[in-house]
């Protein structure tokens, strides 16, 4: 497929998943769930680095009355609550709540832990904007 080509086929494609010119076909949904150049602490997202692009998505799941080691994430990365609750909390002490549907743009390079406070398990799935050779996430070295 050529340069050129490419929006052509984008275009059907879009057309095609959104029913357009066929009325019978059931209709996307979108939902934004996150939009934002800042972190939930109303941080400023930093410039992506010119570097090869590197995205990694995890589902993580954090077992009931479990809190994660103290780190930091060096690049931007944004998640979706899929079940339960979790608490995310800075070295500030700057606190989020989050529950289940809820999504969140982290804090970048800032020291912080999510900690999950109730009787069931918290599931998230991440989304790591980073580049190729480095890291995603900085567990803080304990003395």
């Amino acid at each position: 497929m050529t340069k050129r080509s490419f929006p052509f086929v984008l275009i059907l494609l879009l057309g095609f998943l959104c029913g357009c010119g066929n009325d019978s076909a059931a209709k996307i949904e979108v939902e934004t769930l996150a939009k934002s150049g800042c972190s939930w602490d109303g941080g400023v997202l930093p410039a992506y680095p010119a570097a090869a692009p590197e995205i990694t998505i995890l589902h993580i799941t954090i077992p009931p009355k479990t809190e994660l080691p103290l780190h930091r994430h060096p690049v931007i990365n944004a998640g979706v609550l899929l079940k339960g609750e979790l608490t995310v909390i800075t070295d500030k002490d700057e606190i989020l709540h989050l529950k289940a549907g809820e999504a969140l743009v982290e804090v970048v390079d800032k020291w912080h832990y999510g900690r999950n406070d109730s009787n069931q398990p918290a599931e998230i799935i991440v989304f790591y904007a980073g580049t190729k050779d480095k890291q995603i996430t900085v567990k803080k070295a304990t003395k």
